[in-house]
Order: C-alpha cells, then sequence, then structure tokens
C-alpha cells in the first residue's frame, strides 16, 4: 500500500510539472482537449489520478491552478474530478441540483474566470437528472425543496422538444443548453468569448458507458 502511494505521488509531481509549465495560458480548445482526453481514460479504465491523499497533501496544491470550470449538478454520481480523471486543483467545480445557472453560481464562475484566468467553461447534465424530470412533470409535481430551482428548468424547457421515449434526454440537454447560452450572453464573459479567451461548451455524462458527449449549440 505504502509503494502504492508513493508510486501515485511521483506520477502526479511529473503530471503537476507539465502541468505548471503549460497550464498558465492554455487556449479553450486545448482545456477541451485536456478535459475530453480525461473522460475517455475513465471510459477505458486508464485513469491516473489513482490517489487523491497523495494530492491533498502535496504542497503544490496551496495554490490551485484550475484549467476549466464544470458547472454541474448535485447529484452524487457524477463527481467531475473522477469522471474526466483530473487531479484536484485542476478543475473549478460549481455544482447545483439540475446544474442551473443563478446569481451565485455566475459570480462564481466570473472568479474562476477573471482570478484564476480558466479558459474553458463547460455545463454538464446527466442522464436520468432527477431535478430535470421533477420539472418535466409540471409544477404541481415537483417537490417543494426544489420552488427554486424549477422556475430555472422551466424556462429551459420553453422550446425543447418534452414528449416521447427521449423527452427526458431531449430535457436535459436543452437545460444544458439554456446554461451555455446564458453564459454566451453574459456581460461578462462575451467580449472574452468575442475575444476566444474564454469557451463555453455543453457535455452530457451517460451513466451506463461513463462518457461524456459534447452538446452542440
Amino acid at each position: 500500500m505504502f509503494i502504492a502511494y508513493v508510486i501515485a505521488a511521483i506520477v502526479f509531481l511529473f503530471q503537476s510539472g507539465i502541468h505548471a509549465a503549460t497550464s498558465k495560458s492554455p487556449t479553450p480548445m486545448q482545456a477541451l482537449s485536456m478535459l475530453m482526453e480525461g473522460n475517455r481514460h475513465f471510459v477505458t479504465g486508464e485513469m491516473k489520478h489513482i490517489s487523491y491523499i497523495s494530492e491533498a497533501k502535496n504542497r503544490l496544491l496551496e495554490n490551485q491552478t484550475p484549467f476549466a470550470v464544470i458547472v454541474g449538478c448535485s447529484d452524487s454520481r457524477v463527481p467531475p474530478e473522477v469522471i474526466f480523471d483530473r487531479g484536484l486543483g485542476e478543475l473549478f467545480i460549481v455544482r447545483v441540483a439540475g446544474n442551473v445557472l443563478g446569481p451565485i453560481e455566475l459570480d462564481s464562475i466570473n472568479f474562476a474566470i477573471k482570478h484564476l484566468d480558466v479558459p474553458l467553461v463547460m455545463v454538464l447534465g446527466h442522464q436520468n437528472c432527477g431535478a430535470v424530470d421533477a420539472s418535466l412533470k409540471g409544477k404541481e409535481n415537483v417537490p417543494e425543496f426544489l420552488d427554486a430551482i424549477y422556475p430555472l428548468i422551466e424556462e429551459a424547457l420553453k422550446n425543447c422538444v418534452t414528449i416521447g421515449p427521449n423527452a427526458l434526454a431531449n430535457a436535459i440537454s436543452c437545460n444544458v443548453k439554456k446554461g451555455v447560452d446564458i453564459l454566451k450572453n453574459s456581460s461578462e464573459l462575451a467580449p472574452l468569448i468575442e475575444q476566444k479567451k474564454v469557451k463555453i461548451v455543453g457535455g452530457y455524462f451517460e451513466f451506463d458507458t461513463g462518457k461524456v458527449n459534447l452538446i452542440s449549440d
């Protein structure tokens, strides 16, 4: 066990050295490539970050250098560091039920982009999202504890095809697209997107395959 931790620490230090050399100003597309390559590791079982214990104790983590923001759902089955096989300090994560975007989430994203120079934001939905499913069934079926979240998802579903066998999957994708649209039209982020300093993308995580699929606008 001790040897495994030592090996994990060495691997992390090596990867961190590479990241430190290249992550000061990764392009948005480089960041997206890094993110999707990590998901490929997860899908194929070739994960590199096997010990968060050694990473958490590493002095390099006193300063964070994330290369991507993940706006994800609070669902306990969708841990971004794991499904993207990234180390501690590499992802700036904003999680809320239904991966919705309100003022608090937007402030968190702006902090990451403007203070930490993060070039990529992914709004990540997932298969069988309970918050979207509840909203899809109508306000009368939404639990009281989703009162603040429901209106945000309802707005995303206004122009969405929510009938048929793929209704829930369509609704989840529409909810992701709404989040992407909010960010792209943000007065804070729009200039940075226009200058190609920041990229906003949507993703859909499949439980059965472990794969994250990009969602087109």
